[in-house]
Formats: structure tokens, C-alpha cells, sequence
């Protein structure tokens, strides 16, 4: 497949990555408007390497035909360092969005991505101070950082249904607010490894059985496949599997939920927004910020997220009436704003763009 774009002729070139990427890119596109286009590069099959080397070879074709003033990539995927390096080989100003998360877990190759772009960047927006220390501790100057809030609290007030899109929701889905679990599991670490997601799903069967509340487990393709290998009849009762849910859905839900189980980073930050308590299981995490009262860490399933969900499920009130009284880490929803003022000052209306050796 080609790469898409739209429209043509436009500044600045924003590239497309996973879901949770384009998510939070959106924002900062908007504001641009027609000052932007879209680019996404197609589906590719074979090796992390080939799929780079495809991407890359694809984003160098067009920056070759008609290079933008400047490229903006954001979080830690492979066609976000495809992205990255084309800009940076054809001496095209990148911008780094999310710049600055680090979990220190060199076996994840979305650890790995990060790290590269955000040495690559010439202006990387951090979006908290703990994300900009990493990169003055790496070596990055000063003068190419910028603290500007996360574009996640734009992302989630935007796509957030309302109360009565909401109560619709729960009603097709037969169940009440406040009265159900849910989670999301999609890391490698934990589909890929039976023994670590047959020990989640038991306690999430311990959970829905002792606080009498469904467990509501959407799956995607990856991970439907690994618990039918555990569980070819069916997850037992309490646990509710069913199809992967848009990502207003998912945050829909989210909202009305009596507790997140999950290792998704994206999903982390999305809870400090809506106030809602989670539990990571994950043995690291790129965003410490959330784990000051949003976020309790689980770095190996087993008897601990049971007890964890017993103390939140046992005062739900109590828990949403903590955390809304909680500072929220990720910024005040003002982080596109910036970002487009530091791309036009320091990027666009610039009359030459120094490259480093």
C-alpha cells in the first residue's frame, strides 16, 4: 500500500502511527488546519526491520517530492521512527511530541523508538518536567526542549461521549455505572506469555466472582488469539470478552467504570483525565507521573491485583472523590495550543534551520 496524505502543499507534515498516536496528534492538527497534512504509510508484513525499511522508504519517497517545512511525529511506534528518520535524512525539521517518556526497558522496542527520535528531534515537547529531565540527563540541550503538557487531555474532552451517550451505552451493554470492571491487555509482555495471562485472567475470574461486578474485557485480534489457546470454551462467568470498541467507546466506558485493569501507557494517562483508578500489570512504565495515586503498578500477576481491586472496588465514591482532588500530571488541556505557538515561532518563521553533526 502507498502512503496517504491530506491535503497537498501543506507545512507541516503530521505522520500517523497506532490508535492511541493518532489520538493525540489530533489536537495539534486541528489547530493547524490547512497549514497541514496527514500522512500514514500502509500496511507492511515481515520483520520489525523490513517493516521499518518499508515505511521509511515510503516517507522518503514523498518527502523527496514534496518536503514539508517541518515533520511531527509522536509516541514510540515503528512507523513513528520510520517517520523520523526519513525527515531527518532528508534534512526536514522534526518535531517530537510525547518527547521525553522512558520505562529504562531496553527489550521494548517502543522504548527503543522513543529513544532514537527523540535524539533525532530538533524541537521535542515534553510534556511533563520528570519527561524533560530524561532528556537533559541523555545529553539533549536546553534550548531544544519545551514543557508543554500533554495533548491527552485535549484527546480524551474531545472524544468523550456524553452523560446520556453514556447511560445509552451501558444500557446496550446491560450494565451499570459504577458497577463493572473493565479492562485491556495488549502488551507483549502479557499476550505472548500464556503463563502471565493465564495468571491476570485468573485473578480478573476472582474479581467478578467477589465484588459481584462484571469484568468487561475487550479484545483485540492479538490478544483474542492467546486466550483462546488458554480458554477455547470461553472465559469462564464474570468475565465478559467482546470485540474491540471504538476509542470514544472505550473511554465512554472508562468514565463509568468502577476500576481500569490494564498495561496500556496510553490507557494510564486517559485514567488521570477521567478520575478513574487503575491497575497497570506491567513490568515497567514510560509514565511515573500517573503512579502518584491515579496508577497502582503491578510488575507480575498474581494475588496482588486481586487485593489492590478489593481496597478500590471497596469504596468506589470514596476513591472517585480521592482522585478528583487529585493535580492531573498530564497538563491543563492547553498542550496543543503551545506546540503549534513553538512550531510556528521556533520552526516555521524561522529563515534557516541549523543541522546537527
Amino acid at each position: 500500500m502507498s502512503l496517504s496524505l491530506l491535503p497537498h502543499h501543506a507545512e507541516v507534515a503530521f505522520v500517523l502511527g497506532a490508535r492511541s498516536e493518532a489520538a493525540k496528534l489530533a489536537p495539534v492538527i486541528h489547530r493547524f488546519g490547512g497549514d497541514g497534512r496527514v500522512i500514514r504509510a500502509g500496511r507492511h508484513e515481515g520483520s520489525r526491520a523490513e517493516r521499518i525499511g518499508a515505511a521509511l522508504a515510503e516517507y522518503d519517497r514523498l518527502f523527496a517530492a514534496d518536503a514539508p517545512a517541518a515533520v511531527v511525529v509522536l509516541g514510540g511506534s515503528d512507523t513513528a521512527l520510520a517517520g523520523a528518520l526519513a525527515a531527518n535524512a532528508r534534512s526536514i525539521p522534526l518535531v517530537r511530541l510525547e518527547a521525553g517518556l522512558r520505562s529504562h526497558d531496553r527489550t521494548s522496542p517502543a522504548e527503543n523508538n522513543r529513544v532514537l527520535i527523540d535524539h533525532l528531534a530538533d524541537l521535542l515537547c515534553a510534556p511533563t518536567p520528570v519527561n524533560a529531565a530524561n532528556l537533559r540527563g541523555e545529553g539533549i540541550g536546553r534550548e531544544r526542549i519545551a514543557i508543554t503538557g500533554s495533548t491527552v487531555v485535549e484527546a480524551v474532552l474531545e472524544a468523550l461521549p456524553g452523560p446520556d451517550a453514556r447511560a445509552k451505552l451501558l444500557a446496550r451493554s446491560g450494565i451499570e455505572a459504577g458497577r463493572f470492571v473493565l479492562t485491556s491487555l495488549h502488551r507483549a509482555e502479557n499476550t505472548r506469555d500464556p503463563a502471565r495471562l493465564a495468571a491476570i485472567i485468573s485473578e480478573l475470574i476472582g474479581i467478578a466472582a467477589e465484588s459481584r461486578r462484571p469484568v468487561l474485557f475487550p479484545l483485540s485480534p492479538r490478544t483474542r488469539a492467546a486466550v483462546h489457546l488458554l480458554y477455547a470454551e470461553g472465559i469462564p462467568t464474570g468475565v465478559v470478552a467482546c470485540d474491540p470498541l471504538e476509542h470514544g467507546e472505550f473511554l465512554a466506558l472508562a468514565k463509568e467504570s468502577a476500576l481500569l485493569i490494564t498495561d496500556s501507557g496510553a490507557i494510564q494517562e486517559e485514567a488521570t483525565v477521567l478520575g478513574r483508578p487503575l491497575i497497570l500489570v506491567s513490568r515497567a512504565t514510560e509514565r511515573p507521573e500517573a503512579l502518584d495515586g491515579f496508577v497502582t503498578m503491578v510488575h507480575e500477576p498474581g494475588p496482588a491485583i486481586g487485593q489492590h481491586a478489593r481496597t478500590l472496588l471497596a469504596d468506589v465514591a470514596g476513591v472517585r472523590r480521592r482522585l478528583e482532588a487529585l493535580h492531573r500530571p498530564f497538563g491543563d488541556g492547553r498542550a496543543a495550543q503551545r506546540i503549534e505557538a513553538l512550531i510556528r515561532r521556533h520552526v516555521l518563521e524561522k529563515p534557516t534551520h541549523p543541522r546537527r553533526t
